[in-house]
C-alpha cells in the first residue's frame, strides 16, 4: 500500500513532459500579445456586449491565421502550461513589457501587422 502510494506521488508530482504539437512558450508569448491587442481593440469599439463579442472572434482568428496556428493548438497549449503558474508568471511577464513598450512608443499597428 505505501508502494503504490509513493510510486503514485512520484509520478504524478513530477515534471509533466510536454506533448507533441504544442507551442512553444516564445510562440505562446507572441499570440498572447496579439490575443491581449485585439481584446483591448474589441473592448475600445462602442458597440453592444453582444456584437464587440462577435467581433473579438473575428479579430481573434485573424491573429490565429497571423501566427499560422490553429485555435486548438493554442488552447491546447495554454492548458498545458496553466499546469505551470512559474512558467505562466515568465511569460506574462514578457507579455506585459511588451504591452507596455508598445504604449510607451505610440505603436499602433492594424491586428494583420507584423510587429
Amino acid at each position: 500500500m505505501i508502494v503504490c502510494l509513493s510510486l503514485f506521488l512520484w509520478t504524478g508530482c513530477g515534471e509533466k513532459e510536454k506533448p507533441e504539437g504544442l507551442l512553444s512558450e516564445a510562440e505562446m508569448v507572441n499570440v498572447l500579445i496579439d490575443i491581449h491587442i485585439t481584446e483591448g481593440i474589441a473592448s475600445a469599439i462602442p458597440v453592444s456586449y453582444d456584437s464587440s463579442g462577435v467581433l473579438y472572434s473575428l479579430m481573434e482568428k485573424e491573429v490565429f491565421i497571423k501566427h499560422q496556428v490553429e485555435d486548438t493548438v493554442f488552447r491546447e497549449s495554454l492548458r498545458y502550461y496553466l499546469q505551470f503558474p512559474a512558467t505562466m508568471d515568465k511569460m506574462y511577464a514578457q507579455v506585459l513589457d511588451s504591452l507596455a513598450s508598445k504604449e510607451n512608443f505610440g505603436v499602433k499597428k492594424d491586428v494583420g501587422e507584423p510587429f
